[in-house]
């Protein structure tokens, strides 16, 4: 059974705007208002998005919601350019927000980007929420259906039966069944996949129609691209593909996952990484991995 994987972060967020904006401001008479485009030249990405909030206390404002699969230490930078571009198009403070979804390390991540060339200094803060540290019971009691597809990895929400449940939430609203896809692509880092097969009551391969899994893809394609700059088209975008499995055995195996590492490094051929890495997301233990292997 295919499912639609329209599940960009502005139609995740227009679930329930203002549910979503108390959330991540700590604003309890918050009001949103329109979902804004961010058309600005480099940011283009469905990850991006910009809220009107208004609340008594401060005015009116810009909430700069950024998602992002696994931080990197590129987004203080970018978090920076994201707020000054923002408040230049609208005109309006902004309180931008950074939600990180996949745990890959246990180093603290910045909440703020500072810079002094020659004297001169640049500070931008933002609010950084990492959602394995989110209790998985906010997206059930506030509500906020905008987490439901996240369950399987906020915290506490790893067993089965909590699963099931934002699976049956999901499937009782005509909205949100579309993010079925999303669900199971998470939850395929805390249950075999085989039970996740179960739960859905569809074959595994409809995973690949997850948005995040193709961003999975594309960030081995981009890491590729920018290796092939130096090295070669063909070697800069193995190298990709090896990079993104590398990352995944570690969001989904930790240091078990890259013990792999030594023997994948060493395969060239293109398609067989690509076949790997699609292997990661239905693993359910190392051995199977080795196995493919």
């Amino acid at each position: 059974m295919n499912k639609a994987a329209d599940v960009s972060t502005k139609k995740l967020i227009s679930l329930a705007p203002n549910n979503w904006a108390k959330w991540v401001t700590g604003i309890p008479d918050i009001v949103t208002g329109e979902i804004l485009n961010t058309e600005f030249q480099w940011i283009s990405r469905q990850s991006d998005v910009v809220i009107q909030a208004e609340s008594p206390q401060y005015g009116k404002f810009l909430i700069l919601n950024e998602l992002q699969l696994r931080y990197t230490s590129e987004m203080p930078r970018r978090m920076r350019a994201y707020a000054a571009l923002a408040e230049e198009k609208y005109k309006l403070q902004t309180y931008p927000v950074l939600i990180n979804i996949l745990k890959i390390s246990n180093s603290e991540i910045p909440t703020s980007f500072a810079s002094n060339f020659i004297g001169l200094r640049a500070i931008q803060d933002y609010r950084v929420i990492n959602l394995w540290e989110v209790d998985v019971n906010i997206a059930f009691e506030t509500p906020l259906p905008s987490l439901l597809p996240f369950v399987p990895i906020l915290k506490g929400g790893e067993n089965e039966s909590t699963i099931r449940e934002a699976l049956r939430m999901l499937r009782a609203d005509e909205q949100l069944n579309q993010l079925e896809t999303v669900l199971a692509f998470f939850a395929t880092f805390v249950l075999e996949s085989t039970l996740v097969q179960e739960i859905m009551r569809w074959d595994m391969t409809v995973l690949r129609e997850s948005p995040w899994y193709q961003e999975i893809l594309r960030e081995g394609q981009a890491r590729g691209e920018a290796e092939g700059e130096a090295r070669g088209e063909a070697r800069g975008e193995v190298r990709g593909i090896i990079f993104s499995i590398e990352t995944n055995l570690e969001a989904k195996f930790g240091s078990d996952g890259l013990e792999l590492m030594s023997q994948i490094s060493q395969i060239s051929d293109l398609e067989q990484l690509k076949e790997i890495l699609r292997r990661i997301v239905v693993a359910n233990t190392i051995q199977d991995l080795r196995n493919v292997l």
